[in-house]
């Protein structure tokens, strides 16, 4: 299959890179959420192409594209209008509920496109925007979600920055923010961590939108949020598959305590543990592709 090359507008401004592979004939589209950090799809190798010869076969074509968190500092054009806004994006200064926009940018490509059916594949960060996606927008036209190793990075940052720097940061950075510097980067994380003071407030908050997967609370019966812990999980209704790697690095040295938590808050949804699998599947691509293709190809069948 040879991608082609393709733009998402999205609602708010932007133009989004992304690569589509059309399976023949097809009705049905995954898009696909990559996660944080440097990540874009454009340098995954062979990887997109597993994912999208596996979709294929079952009669699904699949859209890769960046989102606005796509490296960690990426410059983009905000079109509005006659007027054009050159801003910051990236992992550093994103916001996690800019995905609505990003999605429903997608989603408006494919409808053109003619494509029918809609699913989202989320990895990693990925899977936390599948369910912040979910909880602002439940009436969307996605049929099914496959939330693939979502982490929880609050937890990661309070464990790494320790109890008094994590809580330091956060009031400095809402600090900041209040005094409009929220797009200047925090001396205080460099040069380990590239974060703006808007990016590292909206990630390490633990009431915010990005701590989807609170499993450090719980692990570690630590106390850091005062809202609802999964709310963004639970509020999801549609028929969803959830997929964690077997020594995922990021699960706290326990994937089936993770998973074993997410049952519990619901108990309907598919679920999968993929052996020897770590955060981001390397050398068990082929599975994780098939496990996802199998998965949507038997919902289709149901649900004719």
């Amino acid at each position: 299959m040879i991608p082609q090359f393709v733009e998402i507008k999205t609602g708010d401004g932007l133009a989004l890179p992304g690569l589509l592979y059309t399976s023949s004939k097809s009705k049905s589209l995954a898009i696909f959420l990559h996660g944080n950090g440097s990540t874009s799809v454009f340098y995954d190798g062979n990887e997109n192409r597993i994912f999208a010869d596996a979709l294929a076969k079952k009669g699904i074509s699949t859209l890769f594209f960046n989102n606005r968190g796509a490296h960690i500092i990426k410059k983009l054009n905000v079109q509005k209008g006659k007027k054009k806004d050159r801003k910051a994006f990236g992992m550093a200064h994103e916001k996690i509920r800019g995905c609505i926009e990003d999605i429903d940018g997608a989603v408006a490509f494919g409808k053109k496109r003619g494509f029918k059916s809609f699913y989202l594949i989320g990895l990693s960060t990925g899977a936390n925007k599948i369910c912040v996606y979910n909880y602002y927008k439940p009436r969307n036209q996605i049929r099914k979600y496959a939330i693939i190793c979502g982490s929880d990075d609050t937890g990661i940052y309070y464990h790494q920055l320790g109890k008094a720097k994590f809580w330091k940061l956060l009031k400095l950075s809402k600090q900041r923010i209040v005094l409009k510097k929220g797009d200047e980067l925090m001396p205080e994380l460099l040069p380990n961590e590239i974060f703006s003071n808007t990016g590292f407030r909206d990630i390490a908050n633990p009431d915010g939108d990005y701590n989807v997967f609170p499993f450090y609370e719980v692990l570690q019966k630590v106390k850091l949020s005062k809202k609802p812990l999964f709310r963004h999980f639970k509020s999801i209704k549609k028929p969803s598959l959830v997929v964690y790697g077997g020594k995922d690095e990021y699960a706290w040295g326990d994937v089936s305590k993770v998973v074993e938590i997410l049952k519990s808050k619901q108990p309907n949804f598919e679920y999968k543990i993929i052996k020897g699998a770590n955060h981001g599947f390397v050398g068990y691509e082929h599975s994780l592709a098939t496990t996802i293709a199998s998965w949507l190809s038997q919902l289709q069948l149901r649900s004719k």
